[in-house]
């Protein structure tokens, strides 16, 4: 996009609508939060909306539309509300009925460079994504979190403390013969990382892509996290067994060290052409090989995220990014039935989606046989949004009072036990931008060269 007076303009469509409704009598939102765990500002808020009779539209809508209609009013065009597919209770719904965006990761990612105009983005979603937003915005726009101890897991296994000593390790032996390629599900100190190496960064919806590319390079791939993702889009593009090696994750994998390997241990990672950092999704590897079999011998096409376990996703019908399962969802035949194997929260939308079309779907975890624990509610870190923190975050803006703590920027580090931020000095926080903003176009390049 080109502000000049002979001006270019490219209108990105890519954004639809979910199809997710709010319906009458409907809960809003599946827990309500203990008011401790809420920020001092948006305590008063939280006391308001446990003080409602229910959680159905008819109570919560009306006392959000108090506080959420004035600032919408009050930012006009210069905001935009986010969300992923992935969060809790009926957020997702909430964040479009505001005239909000639900997108998976890729794009979300791409909404505030592709949106100049826009000077203000609410997201209510974890932590990463709305750095991510952050490393790629333009100067004079700002990314607020609704949470910012809404957090990933698989995130939590891989920080900088964890890698960065591995990295300086496989650095230090192989040199600018390492590729480092990181998953969206980080922050943006490790995506910094991929930049320094010429690297890229990777979704769910293009991790074969990328890995396809990496592997092209003919350099050693250090792939930070998913363990799994990493594997099934290593296996997609000819990588073996005998061609992976399984570094340990979180803090094992902190006290690994080159120096101290096994000389048989040492001549496999120098074998190796991909190395898997050992972190993975808490939710996406409760699926297990039986619930395919079990759902596939009831007729139902079994879809997975590829976050899961590598013989899950061999037996599965398909397998994708949280956009490719809803699109397959909204795609489907009245008649077809569907079990999902992902993040139970987008399951449950998914549910009542095809309800209204037609179609069945069911939790690929939820086979009616005691032997098959269910998987439950969903990923709790990322279920930290409810409607209080969005209703406080918006009105806060509104008013010129928003706490620092959930503003976004380059290098913000999150506790998401304790809630404590680490922020970067300013020069630190602009050579972290650069490289990890390098990782990040370099994704952005290959995917749109792809798409043609």
């Amino acid at each position: 996009m080109v502000a000049h007076a002979h001006r270019s303009l490219e209108i990105d469509r890519s954004m639809r609508s979910s199809g997710i409704a709010l319906t009458p009598g409907m809960a809003i939102c599946q827990t309500d939060l203990p008011l401790d765990w809420y920020q001092e500002e948006f305590k008063p808020y939280a006391e308001e909306y446990l003080a409602l009779p229910d959680r159905t539209p008819e109570s919560v809508l009306p006392w959000m539309d108090r506080y959420i209609v004035p600032a919408l009013d009050h930012f006009g065009d210069d905001l935009m509300l986010l969300a992923h597919f992935y969060m809790g209770g009926e957020i997702v719904k909430l964040v479009e009925r505001y005239g909000g965006q639900i997108a998976d990761s890729y794009a979300l990612a791409l909404q505030a460079v592709r949106h100049p105009d826009k000077r203000v983005f609410v997201e209510s979603a974890v932590h990463f994504m709305a750095e991510t937003i952050a490393l790629l915005k333009h100067d004079h726009q700002e990314v607020w979190i609704t949470n910012p101890k809404s957090g990933c897991t698989m995130e939590a296994l891989a920080k900088e403390d964890m890698v960065l000593p591995v990295f300086d390790d496989l650095y230090a032996r192989y040199g600018e013969d390492l590729l480092v390629v990181c998953y969206m599900n980080t922050s943006g100190r490790i995506k910094a990382l991929a930049g320094r190496t010429g690297g890229s960064v990777c979704t769910s919806a293009n991790a074969g892509l990328i890995m396809k590319w990496a592997k092209d390079q003919g350099k050693k791939v250090f792939f930070v996290p998913d363990r799994h993702l990493g594997e099934n889009s290593g296996r997609q593009v000819g990588y073996t067994d005998a061609d992976m090696y399984l570094w340990p994750g979180g803090w094992d994998g902190m006290k690994q060290r080159v120096a101290n390997m096994p000389a048989a241990e040492l001549a496999r990672l120098d074998k190796a052409g991909l190395i898997l950092w050992g972190s993975y999704c808490s939710v996406h590897t409760h699926f297990r090989p039986a619930h395919v079999d079990y759902w596939r011998g009831q007729g139902y096409r079994v879809l997975v995220h590829p976050e899961c376990e590598h013989e899950v996703v061999k037996r599965a019908d398909g397998s994708g990014s949280t956009n490719y399962l809803w699109g397959a969802l909204m795609q489907a035949q009245p008649g077809t039935k569907l079990a999902i194997g992902t993040e139970g929260h987008f399951v449950r939308n998914a549910i009542e989606q095809g309800a209204k079309r037609g179609v069945t779907v069911v939790n690929l975890a939820d086979v009616p046989d005691p032997r098959f624990p269910s998987i439950g509610c969903g990923c709790a870190t990322m279920s930290r949004n409810d409607p209080p923190h969005l209703v406080a975050m918006l009105d806060l803006l509104r008013k010129g009072t928003p706490p620092e703590l959930n503003r976004v920027l380059s290098g913000d580090s999150i506790d998401e036990v304790s809630g404590w931020r680490e922020r970067l000095d300013p020069t630190s926080r602009d050579v972290l931008r650069q490289e990890a903003r390098r990782s990040l176009e370099q994704m952005i390049t290959l995917t749109e060269a792809a798409r043609g």
